[in-house]
């Protein structure tokens, strides 16, 4: 095969293998292999990396491939390196939840351009090749438009916070500034990330560092592509300063959130 399948669609295919054996397995009795204190894989996530992994392998034998739970593979020499997180929400799926995404996403150089997110229960798949971003759904492909219209901002509340002294996403949700203009959620996957590409979400905001993260790498390529407003928490470049993600649907909503942010240092200080 070689490279008669382009990035763009080898991601998407990619994504679609990942989502197909998570949506399998969704129900079932799954064995758990710990990993850390409250931090699992299941049958699903390997197998879904598996199915992921044999997809890229086989149209690109010379890349690098960093996955969750296998970890890297591959020589690497050519400076491509695919991401991929074959199971986000883990723990949602484990309790049959059906919010989960699907994530691959390949960095070239420093740059991630081509990447997808797949929902595997809507059967959507949120796709970008790093000039625009898309959403495919039944065979038809749909360009997102990020909205802040809804105000829902998404706050993830999982560890690590590494920014903790300064910042904690715990204390958006209680801060009156953030109630009068937001409505929280908390999904506890980065399917939420896709959502602000696609404007069903206002803004997302995490702690942690996520440089050539794979859970994050490719909703924040979705987000770029979209237009969307992306920093760290700190309101500097990506992966630059104290680290942390805003991704927001427009400037507005943006500056309001690092304004928020900005007060619990400032009371820190």
């Amino acid at each position: 095969m070689g490279m008669s399948i382009t990035d763009r669609d080898l991601v998407i295919k990619a994504v679609e293998a990942g989502a197909a054996v998570v949506r399998a397995h969704y129900g079932s009795s799954l064995t758990r292999f710990e990993k850390s204190a409250g931090d699992f894989a299941t049958t699903a996530d390997i197998e879904a990396e598996k199915a992921i992994i044999d997809v890229l392998r086989a149209s690109r034998p010379d890349d690098l491939v960093v996955g969750e739970e296998s970890g890297r593979t591959g020589t690497g020499g050519n400076g491509r390196m695919w991401l991929v997180d074959p199971l986000c929400g883990t723990l949602n799926y484990a309790v049959h939840n059906m919010l989960v995404s699907v994530n691959v996403a390949l960095r070239t150089g420093t740059q991630v351009g081509v990447a997808a997110s797949a929902d595997p229960f809507t059967g959507e798949v949120f796709w970008t090749d790093g000039a625009a971003a898309h959403v495919r759904h039944g065979g038809a492909d749909k360009r997102l438009a990020p909205s802040a219209a809804s105000r829902l901002v998404d706050v993830n509340l999982d560890p690590p916070f590494p920014n903790e002294h300064a910042f904690r996403a715990a204390r958006l949700l209680a801060d009156q500034g953030f109630i009068e203009q937001f409505r929280p959620r908390v999904v506890s996957t980065t399917l939420a990330v896709a959502w602000v590409a696609a404007g069903r979400r206002a803004a997302y905001v995490t702690d942690g560092h996520l440089s050539d993260s794979v859970h994050f790498a490719a909703g924040i390529a979705l987000c770029q592509a979209a237009g969307c407003v992306v920093t760290g928490i700190d309101g500097q470049p990506l992966h630059l300063g104290t680290g942390g993600l805003v991704v927001a649907a427009d400037e507005q909503t943006h500056v309001a959130l690092l304004t928020l942010v900005g007060q619990q240092r400032a009371e820190k200080d």
